[in-house]
């Protein structure tokens, strides 16, 4: 019995191990992802040609230009991304391979209406020779009743 005990806590303790997000590996690269983040300008493009993106109401784009199409056709346009300091998680892959999931303070406009909110988002980068872009993007929006949101 007590071996049974040891080996169960055995493969407990395994998994909580194998469970543990790598946020240190690729220091460069964790930086040059957080650069692209933090100081994104509205002219320049980030994503790569075969960029998709989920919209929030599950729609599908399959490039930057029918990303923009459902925003013009939702008469939405965004003022401001902001990453929030502390709610980043970064994991790089084989150094090629980025997924961010993070916290954005979006400030946008909805049928002339200002509108702020908290945003989950997830993010797959693809370095290239030219440097990083946007594979895949998706948000969610944060029910801050729900799931209050702690900035530091």
């Amino acid at each position: 019995m007590n071996k049974l005990i040891i080996l169960f806590l055995v493969v407990l303790g395994s998994c909580n191990a194998l469970a543990q997000i790598d946020t240190t590996s690729y220091p460069k690269e964790r930086q040059e992802i957080r650069e692209l983040m933090r100081h994104r300008k509205p002219d320049v493009p980030i994503d790569c040609n075969d960029f998709v993106a989920v919209g929030p109401k599950g729609d599908i784009s399959f490039s930057h230009q029918q990303w923009q199409g459902v925003q013009a056709k939702e008469k939405l346009v965004f003022k401001s991304v902001r990453p929030v300091p502390g709610h980043e998680y970064i994991r790089i892959y084989e150094g090629k391979m980025a997924v961010v999931n993070f916290l954005a303070d979006v400030q946008l406009v909805v049928d002339g209406q200002d509108v702020n909110l908290k945003v989950r988002r997830l993010e797959v980068y693809h370095k290239m020779s030219s440097g990083w872009c946007r594979v895949a993007g998706q948000g969610t929006e944060v029910d801050e009743k729900l799931f209050p949101v702690k900035t530091n």
